[in-house]
């Protein structure tokens, strides 16, 4: 996978989506990131390029730093959120080419956290989510409890948080590709997960999925 090219490929999908949203659903909060509006978190979305771009990125990619990016665009239009994300694209990409594909997760994410608000399903199968799901299920097993074992079992895809056969591990799972992506990101409920296991006691592990942030109390879907 070229991950700057998937980037430029995820990118166009997302500015696809937003120009084709009407002025309410713009301002439909997103589920996946409550707070925000889809405008806000598509803002966010643009700022991020930009403050990557300018050198102004902490390494926790902290709350008040997110915030900041949304609060300076309030008043821009999706046009102008577009065109600024268009300015910052070759640059962005030079700097990828430099420092590595780190905003490629960014935008796979979030694409698909527009995607469950605005009911549009889309880039399911692109290679990024693939990259983003193996980026993510490690991050998961070094989150589970000592001495345990978990296996993702998906109808092409399988991994094994020890490195061994997934259908051997302590606790197991089995779902479609995509929502063991998006559950290794924190985008599926407790319930989901339960629903997913056919091995071993899943309910000392829910803590693992929460990668980035609390599980969602309801389910999702995208």
């Amino acid at each position: 996978m070229d991950a700057i090219e998937e980037w430029s490929r995820a990118q166009e999908r997302v500015i696809a989506l937003m120009e084709g949203a009407s002025a309410e659903q713009v301002e439909t909060r997103v589920p996946a990131c409550p707070d925000w509006t889809v405008r806000d978190l598509f803002s966010h979305m643009v700022g991020l390029g930009s403050d990557v771009v300018a050198g102004d990125e902490p390494d926790d990619h902290n709350a008040d730093w997110t915030a900041k990016q949304v609060a300076e665009r309030r008043g821009n239009t999706v046009a102008d959120l577009v065109a600024e994300w268009r300015e910052t694209a070759e640059p962005l990409r030079t700097w990828m080419r430099a420092n590595g594909p780190r905003p490629l997760g960014d935008v796979i994410i979030h694409e698909q956290d527009l995607r469950g608000a605005l009911g549009v399903p889309g880039g399911k199968d692109s290679e990024g989510v693939a990259a983003i799901r193996d980026r993510f299920a490690p991050r998961v097993g070094q989150r589970l409890p000592e001495g345990t074992t978990l296996g993702l079992v998906g109808t092409h895809w399988s991994w094994a948080s020890d490195g061994g056969d997934p259908e051997q591990a302590d606790v197991v799972l089995h779902a479609d590709e995509f929502e063991l992506h998006r559950a290794a990101l924190a985008r599926r409920s407790a319930a989901q997960l339960r629903s997913w296991t056919t091995k071993g006691d899943v309910e000392p592990v829910l803590d693992a999925f929460a990668t980035l942030g609390d599980l969602p109390t309801g389910d999702r879907s995208e």
